[in-house]
């Protein structure tokens, strides 16, 4: 799939947003995740950012093409996400340990697509009035 870059910082963005929100010292506060998130430096923004980064993007890469009308988010169903996330785990880990590493990419990766935010419209954005 294609996803612009600001598609992919959004979808990187919102799912580490979530992974921070399900600690458990900001649930037992009650935070506002984005004050959390605006409080933390940049350099723990970016060791989040990289270490999801890396289970992630590969996964957003590989799933297959399909149309996206301007206004709308790409779907997938749990079967293009699961396929995709078990042909990048690959089998080199033990059974177990491999069953959880894919229900919890792919929990990510539903995550971090949710955050997708609507496709615009290409024809839209060059201003026509003029030329």
């Amino acid at each position: 799939m294609r996803f612009t870059e600001n598609e992919l910082t959004a979808a990187l963005t919102g799912a580490a947003k979530a992974v921070v929100a399900a600690d458990r010292k900001h649930r037992k506060r009650g935070a506002d995740i984005d004050e959390v998130w605006d409080g933390m430096d940049r350099y723990q923004r970016f060791t989040m950012l990289d270490a999801l980064g890396s289970q992630i993007l590969p996964v957003l890469v590989a799933l297959p093409d399909v149309e996206v009308e301007p206004g709308t988010r790409p779907t997938f169903t749990e079967q293009q996400v699961k396929d995709t996330v078990t042909d990048l785990v690959g089998e080199e880990h033990g059974r177990l340990r491999r069953a959880v590493l894919i229900k919890s990419r792919i929990a990510l990766v539903q995550t971090a697509l949710a955050h997708v935010p609507p496709r615009l419209d290409p024809d839209a954005i060059l201003p026509t009035d003029g030329l």
